[in-house]
């Protein structure tokens, strides 16, 4: 086990989760994207907003999906900022 699977398992049990039914691979990868696409602070509000839309009864890995490829179609300015308009 890793330290990762440790603390998933830990946060689980603390909101009465079962560890297996989370998709820590997809929660990461749109984290990833997010930040490296849109903006880092996006990171963890977006894994945040994942779990809302999986909590009402989306699909983890279709809204996973979705999500990133927003992030990947996300326009960027050279300097890392939206463009304006």
């Amino acid at each position: 086990m890793t330290v990762l699977d440790d603390w998933v398992t830990a946060a689980c049990a603390e909101l009465d989760l079962d560890p297996a039914g989370v998709p820590v691979s997809s929660v990461l990868d749109v984290a990833r994207d997010v930040a490296h696409q849109v903006l880092r602070p996006g990171a963890p509000v977006t894994a945040y907003l994942l779990g809302v839309a999986v909590g009402r009864g989306a699909d983890p890995a279709e809204a996973a999906a979705r999500l990133s490829a927003l992030a990947g179609s996300w326009p960027v300015e050279l300097d890392g900022t939206a463009p304006a308009g």
